[in-house]
Formats: C-alpha cells, sequence, structure tokens
C-alpha cells in the first residue's frame, strides 16, 4: 500500500520550510520510525521518521526546495522491501562530498570538515558526526574533544578528496540553512527597530568556584551532572528581572508588556549553528533542574533534535561566549525581547581589595538593552545586582 510523505506540523505561524536533505533514497528500504528526511524550518530542523516499515518509491522534494506544511514530499510502499536491503538495517545516503568506508559503513566529510581534520591531525573515524545522512560536518571537528575519538582497534581507511596544490585557493560555496538565514534577518532588524545599548560590570568569580569546588562530587552523585556557572546565573538573572522588571518586559505596538514569569533562554552552539532553547518558568526551577535541563538542551541541539516549541518565546537570554575564549562582547538583543546578557572567560587579574592588590578569577559580564523601555539607571542596576549575588551566593537564597 502506498503512503505519502508530507511536511508535518513544525510550530506555530510556521507554514513553510525548506528540505534539508533525504537521509534515504528513492528505492532504500526503512524501518518504522527511522528517520529518512531532514526537515528545515525558521525555528529548528527536525527529522521526519517513517510511519511504518517499507521502500521509499518516490522523491517529490529535493535538498534545498522548499515546501508547505501539509504539502506530500515522497512516497512509499508499506511493507514493500527491496531485493538485497533490510528494512531493520539504516542504509547510507549517497553523497558526492568525501567519504571514508570502514567495513560496511560510511562517513561523509564535507570539504571544510576535511580541512580542519588535516589542520588538527585527526581522522574522520575518530570524530563524531552530526550532519544529516550521517555527514561530518566542520563544528564536529572544532568541538572534538579527545575523550570523543574511536577505540584504537577500529581503524579508519584515509579520506578521499580533492588534491590539493601549494598555494590552493580553492573556493566552497554553502547555502545559508534556513534556521541560519531567519537568524541573520532578526539580527540585522534588530538593530534597525530598537534603541540598543550595552553596558558592562565584572564580577568576582572566587565564591561560586569555591562553592563549585566543595559541593562537586555530592552534587554529580545525588543528581547526575556536575554544577556549571549557568544555573548560577540563571538563578541571578531571575534575581535581578524581579528587581528590575523592565529588563524583562517587551514592546506590543504601543504598549509594554510587563511579564511576571522568567522564561530563560540560553544560547547553545548546536550542529546547524546558535540556537536558543528556553527554560520556561526558570523562577520555578531549582540549581539542580536548571544544571540537567541545560545539559539535556545541549545534548538534544548538537544531533538537532531540539523541538520547534522549545525555541520559541523567552522573555530574557543569556549567552556564554566565554567557552569560546570570548574576553569581553556586546551580545545583540533578540527581539521581542528587552535585554540580553554576556557572559565571558574567567581570567586572574589583579584587583583592589581593602586597600591591598590581589589577584581574583573575574569575569566580564555584559547587558545590551532596549533603551526604548531599559534606561541606563535600570540597566546598571540589572547588572549590579547580577554581581551582588554571583559574588555572594546566599543572597540569593535569602532573598536579600
Amino acid at each position: 500500500m502506498a503512503t505519502e510523505l508530507k511536511v508535518p506540523e513544525v510550530g506555530e505561524s510556521i507554514t513553510e520550510v525548506e528540505i534539508g536533505g533525504w537521509l534515504k533514497q528513492e528505492g532504500d528500504s526503512v524501518a518504522k520510525d527511522e528517520n529518512i528526511v531532514s526537515i528545515e524550518s525558521e525555528k529548528a530542523t527536525i527529522e521526519l521518521p517513517a510511519p511504518s516499515a517499507g521502500t521509499i518509491t518516490k522523491i517529490l522534494k529535493k535538498k534545498g526546495e522548499m515546501a508547505k506544511v501539509g504539502e506530500v514530499i515522497g512516497h512509499m510502499d508499506n511493507g514493500a522491501v527491496a531485493k538485497g536491503k533490510s528494512a531493520d538495517t539504516p542504509q547510507p545516503t549517497k553523497a558526492k562530498p568525501a567519504e571514508e568506508k570502514a567495513g560496511d559503513e560510511k562517513k561523509f566529510v564535507m570539504p571544510a570538515a576535511e580541512r580542519a581534520l588535516e589542520e588538527k591531525g585527526l581522522k574522520a573515524d575518530d570524530v563524531k558526526a552530526t550532519g544529516p545522512g550521517g555527514r561530518l560536518l566542520k563544528e564536529d571537528v572544532l568541538r572534538h574533544e579527545p575523550s570523543e575519538s574511536a577505540p584504537a582497534e577500529e581503524v579508519a581507511v584515509p579520506v578521499v578528496a580533492v588534491k590539493k596544490t601549494d598555494g590552493s585557493r580553492e573556493e566552497e560555496i554553502v547555502p545559508m540553512s534556513m534556521l541560519r538565514r531567519t537568524v541573520a534577518k532578526h539580527l540585522v532588524e534588530a538593530q534597525h527597530s530598537m534603541a540598543m545599548l550595552t553596558t558592562f560590570n565584572e564580577i568576582d568569580m572566587s565564591a561560586v568556584m569555591a562553592l563549585r569546588k566543595e559541593f562537586q562530587e555530592k552534587f554529580l552523585e545525588k543528581y547526575g551532572v556536575k554544577p556549571g556557572f549557568m544555573s548560577f546565573f540563571v538563578k541571578a538573572v531571575v534575581d535581578a528581572l524581579k528587581l528590575v522588571p523592565q529588563v524583562n518586559a517587551e514592546i506590543r505596538g504601543k504598549d509594554i508588556i510587563y511579564h511576571n514569569y522568567q522564561d530563560i533562554g540560553v544560547a547553545i552552539g548546536g550542529g546547524k549553528g546558535l540556537v536558543v532553547p528556553v527554560l520556561r518558568n526558570a523562577e520555578r526551577m531549582s540549581f539542580a533542574e536548571i544544571e540537567v535541563a541545560i545539559g539535556e538542551l545541549a545534548r538534544r541541539a548538537k544531533e538537532n533534535k531540539l523541538k520547534p516549541d522549545e525555541l520559541q518565546g523567552g522573555t530574557f537570554t543569556i549567552s556564554n561566549g566565554g567557552v569560546y575564549g570570548s574576553l569581553l562582547s556586546t551580545p545583540i538583543v533578540n527581539p521581542p525581547q528587552s535585554g540580553i546578557l554576556g557572559m565571558h572567560s574567567i581570567q586572574d587579574r589583579p584587583i583592589a581589595v581593602e586597600g591591598n592588590v590581589v589577584i581574583r578569577p573575574m569575569m566580564y559580564v555584559a547587558l545590551s538593552y532596549d533603551h526604548r523601555i531599559v534606561d541606563g539607571r535600570e540597566a546598571v542596576t540589572f547588572l549590579k545586582r547580577i554581581k551582588e549575588v554571583i559574588e555572594k551566593p546566599a543572597r540569593m537564597l535569602l532573598e536579600i
């Protein structure tokens, strides 16, 4: 029996998507619930699973083409299995980029990723691929850690690639994803639609670092995760937003909407680029709940498995450029929000304490805000409160 493969609902107000790439080709057999095509919306990338076991018979929409929600993009025959292929075993996707064979498995290495592998002295099998159809992306190589390396007994065959000559001026043209185009559009709109300013402060991280060190093992034993800095900053932001509600507001037409809840977006680098999943009602969450939630969101972001509704809304955003080594930056507000907090690297620096020069682990923080709603005094007050509660974490518990 023939089955139509249709674009599913991918989020409120989203009516059109882009075909990110077919993970299966015509004639390939698939198992029930096996992902067969990736679909990119302006919010997230999702993968469409097969409704039943069968064979892909027709692909109507190719990679890069647009499709409406509910539109038929392909056909499959239920129960029909192509000769020589098993519906229980996923088949590799055909691709033009360089490919590497190890036994019966293939890993497709994008050109930019291949160059990154050469620069780091790595093999494709050392790095986990997160791109559609098992493609190894440049981002996968850049975030690779030694612990992710393949076992020593696995043998990697050299990547087949285009031969390069000395002084090569090779260029690579890669279309922007729908998500990247949407993010770019919104960021440009933010620059033109609001009066955006940035104010800065610095925080002595000694108290938080000591607290993490003291309770890290017990926290890990009880909750299965190590306490990170982000949970402290989420808690501090919730506290500061209650003190300065203008930073948690938005302009809607001629009105200012004040949110009496804190939905905190946390910027995370994912497989398709930067995404901002939202912690709903962060004011009700404990340190452990925040840490576990962020870890899970980060994992699914790298695997392109975030749901569209997890990326919608948010009343305030936190971005941690420090994980990439940033010392200072001016983050861009994510409309219609009115503020974003930028965290940065922690560095030992000399500071004056009670008339003496001491070395302390310091972090610069930046608040970018919409000056139409937030005045300078309120922005400074907000950052000062963040500084106070991070330098003396007991304030968050005592609410003083």
